[in-house]
């Protein structure tokens, strides 16, 4: 028999059921990795001390690691301490979600493994009142996740079921991205996937829709009346999305290897921003309707094609440099690189919507490692005033002033500092008629004064609720490989071995083409110039 019983948490008076999940038995595949110990265990506990799972719930981890149920707690009680670094730890509280945790060390391979899931799941159910209502957390590398899904099926842990009027489905998959490698694997993970789950117990994660300003988009957008009249063609002159990090590969070589920054970050995380932004109002908040609506985005983006991608997309790899004041090597003298990588390590997208609200608005998405600093914002500028009525204002004229320092500007921050800013011009105080920018500035952690929840804390608490809203469904992971694919396919064939200066025809350096500590490839610069545009200021 498996130790413990129901865990009654004390603080559970007067929580609001919209988020209350029903009891449940969570099974985390790769329980011994970095994203469960970093992530998934701080996330989970946190939402135990918040009074957010139910009285009945187990969780079992597994992974090949031999380890006891007890070694298991300890080491998560370490990952908890070391990780969670804005949870308040107690020890009493601990110790009872503790009694919830369990560890069955195996071979995901191995048929035989998953009937000793089965029986723990049972015993678990016993134990603690979880109803054999379960949900898998894939936590592994994408070379597991076929063997899994096939040996759910087979062990009869999964099976499909049809949408109900009573509530959410079990049991539930929970895959984390790579959702494919390419249009072909994505759509050979999807038919694997659909042969024993139907879509709607499926969670793809995308921990961008989890932060909190990312949440806040459709908010700002669909509940202020003073922003969405201005959200077209006739007021926007375009919008830049940018995705800086300072950090390198780290040890992740072999996987970027194989990834590369446009699959990486822009084939999900920029593709749903993106579509959150760009979006139509949906008729609910109803998480099939909000989807809709982000699938729409995507099937409306111009494709691209194959003889001018490279006026619509930049790739760049970084050399050596200073970040932040150290020294950084270039990318193909990271550990378990190739010296002869033509890996792209930034990537840069000039990306047209052909619907009504969005026609001849560009927009612009660049993603970059060992850049100057780390930075994910949504910036939308708008266009200048039609008439230079206070032209004498300043000494050059209202649009040469706009131009030198730039138009009304809405940023929405992701990271860091998360939070809202929007730029105006005033008359500056005194006896002379002169301009001046000003920026009010809406922040997070200062508006509200309270613990803003991490990604994962808000999508592990959605997937156990049964709310899909802020997961990727299996035509928008289709619809944005499709989109890519011929850049890809492009960039697979070509040799980054230089390009031609648009307008002086200089010819520039090969990989690596630009020095860690700066913006990204000079290609980039010129990418968005082509429109008479620059990008911001970071």
């Amino acid at each position: 028999m498996l130790e413990g019983v129901t865990i009654e948490n004390p603080l559970l008076t007067g929580l609001s059921e919209e988020k209350r999940p029903e009891p449940f038995s969570l099974v985390i595949f790769g329980a011994h990795g970095d994203l469960t110990k970093r992530k998934l265990l701080p996330s989970l506990y946190a939402l135990y001390i918040q009074n957010l799972l139910p009285e009945n719930f187990a969780i079992l981890g597994s992974s090949r690691t031999a380890m006891t149920d007890e070694e298991f707690r300890r080491a998560m009680k370490d990952s908890v301490v070391k990780y969670g670094e804005d949870i308040d730890f107690d020890e009493e509280s601990w110790t009872r979600f503790a009694r919830c945790l369990y560890y069955r060390a195996g071979n995901a391979n191995e048929l035989a493994y998953y009937e000793q899931l089965k029986k723990t799941l049972e015993q678990m159910a016993g134990d603690h009142g979880t109803k054999n209502s379960n949900i898998f957390y894939l936590s592994t590398p994408p070379s597991l996740y076929r063997p899994i899904i096939e040996n759910l099926s087979k062990s009869g842990l999964s099976f499909k079921v049809r949408p109900s009027a009573e509530g959410p489905a079990w049991p539930r998959v929970v895959v984390e991205k790579p959702f494919g490698h390419d249009l072909q694997s994505a759509r050979e993970l999807d038919d694997l996937i659909h042969e024993s789950l139907n879509e709607h117990q499926v969670y793809r994660i995308d921990h961008y829709l989890g932060k909190e300003t990312v949440q806040n988009i459709m908010c700002f957008r669909f509940a202020n009346s003073i922003f969405e009249p201005l959200w077209n063609r006739d007021y926007i002159d375009h919008i830049q999305m940018t995705n800086a990090e300072t950090i390198g590969v780290e040890s992740r070589g072999p996987y970027y290897e194989e990834a590369g920054a446009l699959r990486d970050m822009i084939q999900n995380h920029l593709m749903q921003l993106l579509a959150l932004v760009a979006m139509e109002p949906p008729n609910s908040l109803a998480s099939e309707d909000t989807r809709d609506e982000r699938t729409k985005v995507l099937k409306a983006i111009r494709p691209f094609e194959s003889d001018t991608i490279d006026d619509y997309a930049v790739r760049g790899q970084y050399g050596e440099g200073f970040v932040l004041g150290n020294r950084a090597i270039r990318y193909r003298d990271e550990d378990r690189v190739s010296p002869a990588s033509n890996t792209e390590t930034f990537a840069a997208l000039k990306i047209m919507i052909d619907n009504w609200r969005w026609s001849g608005v560009p927009f612009y998405m660049r993603t970059g490692k060992r850049l100057e600093k780390r930075v994910t914002e949504i910036a939308v500028q708008f266009k200048a005033p039609p008439y230079e009525l206070f032209s004498g204002m300043s000494k050059t004229g209202l649009r040469d002033f706009i131009a030198a320092e730039s138009p009304n500007v809405l940023v929405m921050r992701i990271q860091p500092n998360e939070g809202i800013s929007l730029k105006f011009a005033t008359k500056q105080p005194g006896p002379t008629n002169q301009l001046r920018w000003l920026t009010m500035d809406f922040n997070y952690g200062t508006a509200f004064g309270s613990r803003t929840p991490p990604a994962y804390e808000r999508l592990i608490l959605d997937s156990l609720t049964g709310d899909p809203s802020l997961f990727a469904r299996s035509d928008f992971v289709a619809t944005s490989w499709n989109l890519l694919q011929p850049v890809l396919d492009h960039w697979a064939r070509t040799s980054p071995d230089g390009h031609k200066d648009r307008s002086s025809g200089v010819r520039h350096l090969a990989f690596p083409n630009y020095e860690s500590g700066s913006w990204g490839p000079q290609a980039s610069e010129e990418l968005i110039g082509t429109t008479g545009h620059a990008w911001r200021v970071l």
